[in-house]
């Protein structure tokens, strides 16, 4: 890997777990934007809980040697939950959550050749 993709994966890697340590923290403590969205969602504020911490922990994940693509792959699952929830239930802008997507995406893609050696 040369060094302009080494760093790019690192600068990608710091993004995202920024974003979703961000995000996640504001779920487990009860922002009110946060809850009012889990509302919107209704399946229960328990769904809050899991995905706080889900993101936290899989943002965590990126870090690990070994294990940067089940957190990439937790994270993009995660995302596309909130895309289609955007798209379907929420309103009214998919963009932050389809840009964290491809994001972690690029992630997963970065280090899935690693998972075959």
């Amino acid at each position: 890997m040369d060094a302009i993709a080494k760093y790019g994966l690192w600068g990608l890697k710091g993004f995202a777990a920024l974003a979703f340590i961000a995000a996640g923290s504001m779920k487990l403590i009860g922002v009110p934007d946060m809850v009012a969205v889990f509302d919107t969602i209704d399946l229960g504020q328990w769904f809050r809980y899991v995905t706080g911490m889900i993101e936290i922990a899989s943002a965590v994940l990126l870090f690990v040697p070994g294990l940067q693509l089940i957190g990439a792959g937790l994270l993009a699952a995660t995302m596309l939950g909130a895309v289609l929830a955007h798209l379907f239930i929420i309103g009214p802008s998919m963009v932050p959550a389809l840009v964290l997507l491809i994001v972690v995406s690029l992630i997963a893609w970065a280090h899935r050749p690693r998972v075959r050696a």
